[in-house]
C-alpha cells in the first residue's frame, strides 16, 4: 500500500496537470459512470492529501464536489500527455484536458463526496506530517496514554496519518527505539525527534518520489557497499533486510509480525 508521501506527490501531480482547467471525466470500467457524468466538463480547483487519502476538488453547481480516492493495495495512477490512447476497461476514472490525461485503476475507494463528508474523513484521521495544519501534540497525547507498542501506534492512521510500514521501521531505527516499547514509555523529547524526522523524511519522499532513510555517512558510496536491490527502491536501514547484517553494528536484522504487517528492526541498535 502506498505511504503518505506518495499520495501527497499524486496531489501535486494532479494539480500541476489539471488545476484551473476544465476536464473531461469518464469511467470506462463503468463503476464511477454516474459521478463522472456529473463532473464532466467541470473545473478541477484544488487537490489535497491527508495520510493515504487523496481528495480532488471540483467547481460544480451541486453540493458533492470532491472525489475521494484511497488506492488500497492495488490502486494505480498513470499520467500521460495528449492525445490519450483509448482507455482499457480496467480504468475506473479517466480525467483529461487539452494537454494531459490520467487513469485511475483498482482503487479501494473512488467516490464523490460532499464537504461535510470530506470533513469527516479529516476528523477521523490523525495528524499528517506533510500537512501544514498537523499538530504533533495531538498524536502524542494518544501515544503517551497507550500500552500499545509504539510500532503499532505509528501504523494506526487514527493516531498519525500517512506513516506506513517503511517509515515505521526506519524512523524507529534512526532513533534507536525498540519497536515493542509501549507508547506511554515514549518521552516527549523522543516523540519530538520522531515527528521532526518523519516530516523531513516524508518531504524528501515527496520530492524524490521514493523513500531513502540512510544518512549520508551510511550510503553505499560512503560505506563501500553495494546499493540496495529491491522493487521498493531507496536506501534503508532495516526494511526488508531480515537476516542481513545491520549497516551500523553488523547484527542480523530481525523480522516479526506486528499490527498485521512485517516489522523489521535491529536488536542491538534498538535495545529496549
Amino acid at each position: 500500500m502506498p505511504e503518505g508521501h506518495t499520495i501527497h506527490r499524486l496531489a501535486q501531480d494532479y494539480a500541476e496537470r489539471f488545476a484551473g482547467t476544465r476536464v473531461r471525466a469518464t469511467s470506462p470500467q463503468g463503476k464511477f459512470s454516474d459521478a463522472a457524468a456529473l463532473l464532466d466538463n467541470t473545473q478541477l480547483t484544488r487537490t489535497e492529501a491527508h495520510g493515504k487519502h487523496l481528495l480532488l476538488g471540483f467547481r460544480t453547481p451541486d453540493t458533492p464536489d470532491w472525489i475521494h480516492i484511497h488506492l488500497g493495495l492495488f490502486g494505480k495512477v498513470a499520467f500521460g500527455d495528449t492525445p490519450a490512447p483509448p482507455p482499457t476497461d480496467t480504468v475506473r476514472l479517466r480525467l483529461a484536458n487539452t494537454t494531459a490525461y490520467v487513469d485511475l485503476r483498482g482503487p479501494t475507494t473512488c467516490e464523490l463526496i460532499t464537504d461535510d463528508e470530506k470533513r469527516a474523513i479529516h476528523d477521523r484521521l490523525g495528524p499528517d506530517p506533510l500537512r501544514p495544519d498537523a499538530d504533533p501534540h495531538t498524536a502524542y497525547r494518544r501515544i503517551s496514554r497507550s500500552r500499545t507498542t509504539i510500532a503499532a501506534l505509528l501504523m494506526d492512521q487514527k493516531v498519525i496519518a500517512g506513516v506506513g510500514n517503511v517509515y515505521r521501521a526506519e524512523v524507529l531505527f534512526r532513533h534507536h527505539i525498540d519497536p515493542y516499547r509501549q507508547g506511554r514509555d515514549i518521552t516527549p523529547t523522543e516523540w519530538d525527534a520522531i515527528w521532526g524526522d518523519l516530516v523531513d523524511l516524508m518531504r524528501e519522499g515527496v520530492r524524490n518520489n521514493r523513500i531513502d532513510t540512510v544518512r549520508l555517512e551510511h550510503t553505499p558510496e560512503a560505506m563501500g557497499r553495494p546499493p540496495r536491490v529491491d522493487d521498493h527502491g531507496g536506501e534503508v536501514y532495516v526494511y526488508r533486510r531480515a537476516a542481513l547484517p545491520c549497516h551500523i553494528c553488523g547484527t542480523e536484522i530481525r523480522t516479526a509480525d506486528l499490527a498485521a504487517r512485517n516489522l523489521f528492526w535491529c536488536p542491538t541498535c534498538q535495545r529496549g
